[in-house]
């Protein structure tokens, strides 16, 4: 199993739980050697070498780089990729309906208007606000595939975007005192495992700033951010779990069509809305899936 970062968060106990159900018992039905990199992505092809040489049946990885790196590493041995948003666009796979090759999987994303939907939510909060700050990271492909979408939708709804690029988690503190310095009245920070672990970080630091913010994960409103608007992470790691099953029967994963999310979740923090003096308008509180008080 290949991770980047975002396996020490909930989504990844999930994948585990589906594959117990499933009768897949770590020590007793299943071995599972597990490769992080510890926050050095430039670490992932030496992990899934590693891996290749140990001759597993099936590798797992977690987000486009792991994914990257096990694809790189080996033609025979079955993948399945879990958190990558795009994986046709990303030249991981020929298509979703055949991906062709040893990989197969759970994209997380459905390509087209997904960032748009996020600027539509916070111009839905704040009618009259005028510029938004987007956090993103230049080195995550998803992020260079997908941000073009942003700045003509932006336009539509009236949004001045102001990008802040970030590669390392330690420009954090200096990416939200910019933003507020350049008069941003709203975030939207890109899903990313420099952004989103620890899971307190950003919003801490969007509490500092005294600004509404949005991204990607649960978790993110769960710590504190206002407001997260993305895909059932946890079932989409069930769902790659059954994927290792139906493989490690006998599937092809040619021959298993790569499959998108259905649902996207809007979860709002009420706590960090009342501590920033807003109302969330009843439309949004209709249409969230939890509401954190």
């Amino acid at each position: 199993m290949l991770c980047a970062p975002t396996c020490h968060v909930s989504p990844n106990d999930a994948f585990l739980d589906e594959l117990r159900k499933l009768g897949w018992i770590e020590g007793t039905t299943i071995v599972i050697e597990r490769k992080d990199p510890e926050y050095r992505l430039d670490r992932l092809p030496e992990l899934a070498a590693e891996l290749v040489r140990s001759k597993p049946n099936l590798i797992a990885a977690f987000t486009p780089p792991a994914v990257r790196a096990a694809k790189n590493a080996t033609s025979e041995i079955p993948i399945v990729m879990l958190f990558v948003a795009d994986p046709v666009g990303l030249g991981l796979a020929a298509s979703l309906a055949h991906p062709g090759g040893n990989l197969t999987g759970v994209s997380t994303l459905v390509p087209g208007g997904f960032n748009a939907k996020a600027l539509d939510l916070l111009r839905e909060l704040l009618p009259q606000a005028k510029r938004v700050a987007v956090f993103i990271n230049p080195a995550n492909e998803i992020h260079r595939l997908t941000f073009p979408e942003m700045p003509p939708a932006a336009a539509k709804l009236g949004f001045q975007l102001d990008v802040i690029e970030m590669r390392e988690t330690t420009e954090m503190p200096g990416a939200f005192a910019e933003a507020k310095a350049r008069g941003a009245e709203a975030l939207n920070i890109f899903g990313d495992p420099i952004f989103s672990y620890p899971p307190n970080r950003a919003p801490d630091l969007a509490a500092q700033a005294g600004l509404p913010s949005l991204s990607l994960m649960s978790s993110f409103a769960q710590a504190g951010g206002l407001m997260s608007y993305g895909p059932d992470f946890p079932a989409l790691a069930r769902l790659g779990a059954r994927y290792v099953d139906r493989i490690l029967k006998g599937a092809k994963p040619a021959e298993l069509p790569i499959q998108q999310p259905t649902k996207f979740l809007l979860v709002i923090n009420l706590k960090t809305a009342k501590s920033l003096g807003l109302e969330i308008p009843a439309s949004l509180l209709a249409r969230a899936d939890d509401l954190i008080e």
